[in-house]
């Protein structure tokens, strides 16, 4: 299929962006919404929102925009409530199809994924021609559109992927690549963030083009290894290969906002558990335990709490749990507080026997001893019973009493979410189905009212 008198790029790098995914597949499954202005937020108690349709964004609504402000300025704006499992299922499908043109596939996040083309070209034509390829098989496996970049390296694919969004092809050769980055801002570059670019900006690096002028040494003295890859990046070298297999997390985490101003200590409570729960049963999906966790709520101050540490590695609630009370009781004042946040910092593979007898039978105030070898053995077992029922029935069928009274407000996928292991949903299809169902009688409810 190659062209005649094509010579193959070195490296063929394409970077597939969904457009305004979660939206779309909204859309998508509500003909009567194409066109029209969607938000997406979390539930329909949700206040904040996750992302929205190109309609919507044309009246200036934003993501992170609270929703009573982008009613001000598009009082038609569609509120859909959030469908996470949804949204990774229909991932996951385009993740699957994009195997039929190359393996060599990072999953980059939820609506995005870099292939590395370069040894398809022979086999599928240019890598203009792969990128219409790529299109035409994400349509297929989805139903919804995309946008395209086609380049040597990685961050000049991923720019170019969103100089033409909606539904658009952009190729910039690697030849051309120093001299389209020119003038482009560093701060527009994947992964320069406002530090970075502070620090470059003192520097005298403002666009791509001002880095040629700046020693590669000076920035690698003071980032390291990223520090001289943003220096190619900038000159349209980027020398990082795809991630083909996606390691484990580095952290596992979840919070909650609160009602603003909660005093209420059992209700304090509640959310805390109820995120230690969530942590632990991340960790238990993934067979990993952790030892240390930051613990913290949000107050108007900033944050308070710490982070803590467990005598052994664990992935038991109620261990989590007791660190949360133990930071609540040190660190808590009275303070009208309005999130939660726990996260496991070191997650790691379970790796023998005894450290599953371990994790789940000590914490800091817990001395050795405390509970008999049979009961954290009883505990570990009970775990794996509630794992498998809430895998099949849904998040929290089983769960502690406490939790009975917990937020109502559903779960929500952030955008760079990455599935563990290679290409993986997040939950399994009876979850899905009961998930949409449920969603789709809130809808009816909804529209009722």
């Amino acid at each position: 299929m190659n062209n005649m008198g094509f010579t193959p790029w070195t490296r063929a790098i394409i970077l597939v962006d969904m457009n305004a995914f979660f939206a779309s597949i909204e859309q998508m499954d509500r003909p009567e919404w194409r066109g029209r202005p969607v938000a997406i937020t979390n539930g329909l108690t949700g206040t904040c929102i996750i992302t929205c349709s190109y309609e919507a964004r044309a009246y200036g609504i934003k993501t992170g925009m609270r929703l009573k402000e982008a009613r001000k300025l598009c009082p038609s704006l569609i509120q859909s409530p959030a469908r996470p499992q949804r949204y990774a299922r229909v991932s996951t499908k385009i993740m699957s199809s994009l195997e039929s043109i190359t393996p060599d596939i990072e999953v980059f996040s939820v609506d995005e994924a870099f292939l590395d083309v370069t040894h398809c070209q022979n086999l599928l034509g240019t890598p203009a021609q792969i990128a219409q390829l790529t299109k035409d098989t994400v349509f297929k496996a989805s139903g919804v559109l995309c946008s395209v970049g086609v380049s040597g390296d990685k961050t000049t694919a991923k720019y170019a992927a969103k100089l033409n969004k909606p539904d658009g092809l952009t190729v910039i050769p690697p030849w051309e690549a120093k001299a389209r980055l020119h003038d482009v801002p560093m701060t527009e570059l994947c992964g320069i963030n406002k530090g970075i670019g502070g620090f470059l900006a003192a520097r005298g690096v403002v666009t791509c083009g001002d880095m040629a002028r700046l020693p590669i040494g000076v920035i690698a003295q003071r980032f390291g290894n990223p520090g001289r890859r943003i220096w190619y990046m900038a000159q349209g070298a980027d020398p990082a290969p795809l991630q083909l297999t996606i390691p484990p997390p580095k952290t596992i985490g979840h919070g909650k906002v609160m009602p603003p101003n909660t005093r209420d200590i059992e209700i304090i409570r509640t959310y805390l558990l109820h995120m230690a729960e969530k942590v632990a049963a991340r960790l238990r999906r993934h067979a990993l335990a952790a030892q240390v966790f930051s613990i913290g709520l949000r107050a108007k101050t900033g944050w308070i709490g710490e982070k803590v540490r467990s005598m052994f590695p664990t992935n038991d609630g109620r261990i989590i749990g007791s660190l949360c009370l133990k930071v609540l009781k040190q660190h808590w004042h009275g303070e009208g507080v309005h999130q939660v946040q726990i996260t496991a910092l070191d997650p790691r593979p379970i790796n023998n026997q005894l450290e599953l007898f371990a994790n789940n039978l000590f914490v800091d105030n817990l001395p050795m001893g405390s509970l008999p070898m049979n009961n954290a053995e009883k505990r570990d077992n009970t775990n794996a019973v509630t794992d498998a029922i809430n895998n099949r029935y849904g998040e929290f069928t089983l769960a502690p009493a406490r939790l009975l009274n917990r937020s109502n407000m559903p779960n929500v996928i952030a955008p760079a979410w990455k599935p563990f292991g290679h290409r993986q949903t997040i939950q399994d299809t009876a979850a899905d189905a009961r998930h949409s169902q449920q969603q789709s009688q809130q809808r009816t409810q909804h529209d009722n009212n």
